[in-house]
């Protein structure tokens, strides 16, 4: 996965919304990098310190890490936290918060697993989030994200009323204005429930980003039984799902997506809906309508992508793709922060830096 999607190559904080700079410069939120390893990262580490956007934290051994910063002509910036896994495997207070992870999906560890879980990078990021020791994790710059996902259900657990993990997508037109799309890289064909809380975690993804109510729409080939269909029908089933389990978001379906859209055509086909011509969070029926409309939007609309950005998880994680540019890093390092922090998070790390020259 690709937390930016590909296109034409920007420095990442010109090309990011100055509402999200303005939001993160400053506020010390901190970033967990399990694949620290890595040029790429360091870099990226650097920029988020001298811009004040983010506090990282490397998961790695320091002369590992400042060798690799040598070898590109660097130096570890201050402001850095390393956080050595052996090191980490002898933490009490982590080893008690693994165990209590393990403990609650009914498994027991052994102290010779619990030291192997916790030297896995992955494991210990996501388990100093958990922890609140950091705001959020971004991995996957040398990690599967099959590995990666696997290890954020297991370690940070899906938020308090939601079962499904998904993606969105957070596109910028070239009005101006900020819609989401979900799900557009999780879910191939999810069923009414799953869409339910895709449209609940689309709605927190937008209003977070954004700062803008959610509006949601349900979309689908349908507008208001002009058609039916198993998948219309479970669209319907799905939206009236959303709307008990949150009836303080403004959510409608089915709509087609002119009528989500365009306010004229909602007058003739959804005349008493309140999202209708007014949405900016669409909810797809599964993954080939939703990929395949984020492509057009950002292709032939000319719409800036940001994604996917999971959701549904209890704690920030993003996902980015091993062939991820330092611009790249910077940027979904902000987003994920913001996740982190507009959530109502506001954990830092407390364990003593460990920095070197």
């Amino acid at each position: 996965m690709s937390l930016i999607a590909d296109g034409p190559r920007t420095t990442a904080t010109t090309s990011l919304p100055a509402r999200w700079l303005d939001l993160i410069r400053g506020r010390q939120a901190s970033v967990v990098f399990p694949d620290a390893a890595d040029a790429r990262v360091l870099a990226a580490a650097a920029r988020l310190v001298s811009e004040r956007l983010a506090q990282p934290v490397l998961i790695g051994r320091s002369e590992e890490l400042n060798l690799l910063a040598a070898d590109a002509g660097e130096r570890m910036p201050e402001g850095v936290e390393v956080v050595d896994p052996e090191e980490a495997a002898a933490d009490v207070d982590l080893d008690v918060a693994l165990r209590r992870v393990y403990a609650d999906g009914g498994g027991v560890l052994s102290d010779a697993e619990a030291r192997r879980l916790l030297a896995d990078p992955l494991i210990l990021g996501m388990l100093l989030v958990r922890a609140g020791r950091v705001d959020a994790c971004v991995a996957g710059n040398r990690s599967r994200t099959s590995d990666v996902l696997r290890a954020g259900i297991r370690v940070l657990g899906v938020a308090e009323g939601i079962d499904t993990v998904s993606g969105s997508f957070l596109l910028t037109l070239p009005d101006g204005r900020m819609v989401t799309y979900g799900d557009c890289a999780v879910l191939p064909d999810p069923d009414a429930e799953q869409l339910a809380a895709v449209a609940i975690a689309s709605a927190a993804t937008h209003e977070i980003l954004t700062g803008e109510q959610p509006i949601v729409a349900m979309l689908s080939f349908s507008t208001k039984a002009s058609a039916e269909h198993a998948s219309v029908e479970k669209v319907r089933r799905a939206t009236g799902l959303a709307c008990r389990r949150r009836p303080d978001l403004e959510i409608d379906g089915e709509l087609q997506f002119d009528a989500a859209i365009d306010q004229q055509v909602a007058a003739a086909k959804a005349p008493g809906s309140r999202v209708a011509g007014r949405a900016n969070v669409f909810v797809f029926p599964n993954l080939d309508a939703g990929n395949i409309a984020y492509k057009l939007t950002q292709r032939l609309g000319h719409a800036q992508a940001y994604g996917p950005l999971l959701q549904g998880l209890a704690h920030p994680l993003s996902d980015l793709s091993r062939g991820c540019s330092t611009d790249d890093i910077v940027a979904v390092a902000i987003i994920t922060a913001l996740q982190g922090v507009g959530s109502g998070d506001s954990r830092r790390c407390r364990s003593k830096p460990e920095r070197k020259p």
